[in-house]
């Protein structure tokens, strides 16, 4: 029997019942619902799918709610998108304008307040980088300096800053409640900077009489740097590796997934590892070479799970993909000595995270 349990997001893709069966005879231990995109009338059609399929098949697979967190994002441009150019300027406003191919609303309105000349600040996980050179009370002009295509609504990154805004919103409070109301097992917050961050859902979660369990997202910085306080308080972590790899710098991004692998299994708490696993297959029927080593090596590190994203909420292969994931994760446990890595297990693991913070 497969040890290492395997995270499947759902979306458009399997919005089919048998492609959502499919994924649960092929392998498939948690449906993540990612509360990024998506309203709750979408959330609870594919929740009450997965809970007839779970009756009708017998198989308990688990819930997962993903909040949106502290994120920023773009509003919306003229077209729907724009080319930026390296070398140009290009303005990030509290205000509400139409985007252009100069200018574009952001959902944070103190961005202006929280970073400096010189910040650098990234967009749509880090294919667009730009640098802060000047900043008024609403409006944040940059310099352009790795220019593309950068479409409606994506992520703005700002590494090494710490952002003043309150870490549950509004939304991510309905949400939550939803969740509850729902009957999700597992909560995956987005974004944990620290144990407070954990504390704050642990409060909403008690007033509430309900036992979903918190996996904290660790995506940057601030949130590996304080790895031992947020497992003190959480039931595990996530490896995030994408928003991660824009935040820190991604030469350090295998250091820190095999430090806090070790870590956390040492704490005794689950430890997901997540983003990029089988990126390849949203398009294509096989994964790539290194796709099936990081898989296998994640394996190899001990991982309580490893997940999927987009290869199954909107690739053209969502079963093939959990078909693949569950082989690989099979046949590297197959080479693994569980019995004597429990043997030499003792509570000289938990030496810290110095590692993982000291690299990082």
């Amino acid at each position: 029997m497969r040890k290492t349990k395997i995270i499947c997001t759902l979306g458009p893709s399997t919005d089919s019942p048998e492609i959502l069966q499919a994924m649960m005879e092929n392998g498939m231990d948690v449906a993540r619902f990612n509360f990024s995109h998506g309203s709750h009338d979408e959330h609870k059609r594919r929740l009450e799918e997965l809970k007839a399929l779970r009756k009708k098949l017998n198989l308990p697979v688990a819930a997962l709610l993903d909040t949106k967190g502290p994120e920023i994002r773009l509003r919306t441009f003229e077209e729907g998108k724009v080319t930026l150019e390296a070398g140009q300027h290009f303005t990030l406003t509290a205000r509400e304008v139409i985007g252009t191919q100069e200018i574009c609303s952001v959902s944070y309105k103190n961005l202006a307040q929280d970073v400096h000349v010189g910040s650098q600040i990234m967009l749509d996980d880090g294919l667009i980088s730009m640098k802060v050179v000047e900043r008024t009370e609403t409006d944040v002009l940059c310099l352009v300096e790795n220019g593309g295509l950068v479409k409606d609504r994506k992520g703005v990154n700002v590494p090494g800053v710490h952002l003043s805004m309150p870490y549950m919103s509004a939304q991510d409070r309905a949400d939550i409640l939803f969740g509850i109301q729902e009957g999700f097992d597992f909560i995956a917050a987005s974004f944990c900077r620290t144990a407070q961050d954990v504390m704050e859902i642990r409060r909403l979660l008690d007033e509430h009489h309900s036992d979903i369990r918190i996996i904290a997202k660790l995506e940057n910085q601030e949130g590996v740097n304080n790895v031992d306080e947020i497992l003190a308080v959480a039931d595990g972590v996530m490896i995030a590796r994408g928003d991660m790899g824009v935040e820190i710098d991604f030469t350090e991004i295998p250091v820190i997934q095999k430090d806090i692998i070790a870590y956390t299994l040492g704490y005794g708490k689950h430890v997901i590892t997540a983003t990029q696993m089988l990126d390849s297959m949203i398009t294509n029927p096989r994964p790539t070479r290194a796709e099936i080593t990081d898989v296998a090596n994640a394996v190899y590190d001990g991982t309580s799970a490893i997940m999927l994203s987009g290869e199954t909420a909107a690739g053209r292969y969502p079963v093939e993909a959990v078909k693949t994931m569950a082989a690989i994760a099979s046949r590297t446990e197959a080479d693994i000595n569980y019995f004597g890595r429990m043997r030499n297990m003792t509570p000289d693991i938990r030496l810290g995270i110095g590692g993982a913070t000291a690299h990082a």
